[in-house]
């Protein structure tokens, strides 16, 4: 009975450098996707006023601009839900949980307008990276990219300047508040539709 011989193992070449370097590989793996997302966050917690704030303040943008950056890859796979602990939840749908948490953080610190234009920008930009219906391999054949992006910029650029309105002091300011939120539900019951029927 003959035995193989041990594979030679280089040193420097263990499991922990094995490991180091496969964590490595995944930090640096898609870059667009982790520059848009880090950048919307970034953008999203108003860095001028980030110097004058409290270290505490500091800190956590540092730990959100640390977490933007391991969350922001997109997520091509199937949507099959495997657990139901939040942390499997969470880390599976992070593309959604990063945007959604970049604009309620850009809701509390009340950005300039100019930042809030950055901010849409990347989240447009964003969302059109990372969107697996839209780029990634489990999107329909034959889909076309371009409207997706038009319409998304329109959508965007409509929101931004009925946010802008000067109406938040009136009277009737529940009126068109009410009317957004309405557009916003129609919107996304029409996407989910269009999702779960694709057409052809």
């Amino acid at each position: 009975m003959t035995t193989s011989p041990a594979p030679h193992v280089r040193p420097g070449t263990g499991p922990a450098d094995s490991r180091a370097a496969l964590l490595l590989r995944r930090l640096t793996s898609r870059i667009t996707d982790r520059l848009l997302g880090t950048a919307l966050a970034v953008a999203a917690c108003d860095p001028p006023a980030v110097p004058q704030a409290t270290p505490l303040v500091r800190v956590l943008v540092l730990g959100a601009t640390a977490a933007a950056w391991w969350a922001a890859p997109m997520v091509d796979a199937r949507p099959v839900l495997t657990s139901v602990r939040w942390r499997t939840f969470a880390a599976r749908y992070r593309t959604t949980v990063l945007p959604a948490a970049a604009i309620a953080v850009a809701a509390l610190t009340d950005p300039a307008v100019w930042l809030v234009a950055c901010i849409g920008a990347l989240l447009l930009a964003y969302l059109l990276v990372t969107d697996a219906w839209t780029a990634g391999v489990t999107a329909p054949p034959g889909r076309p990219r371009a409207t997706p992006a038009l319409t998304a910029a329109a959508a965007s650029t409509v929101v931004l300047m009925a946010a802008q309105a000067p109406v938040a002091g009136t009277s009737w300011a529940r009126l068109p508040a009410s009317l957004a939120v309405v557009a916003t539900t129609v919107c996304l019951v029409l996407a989910l539709r269009t999702r779960r029927r694709p057409p052809g």
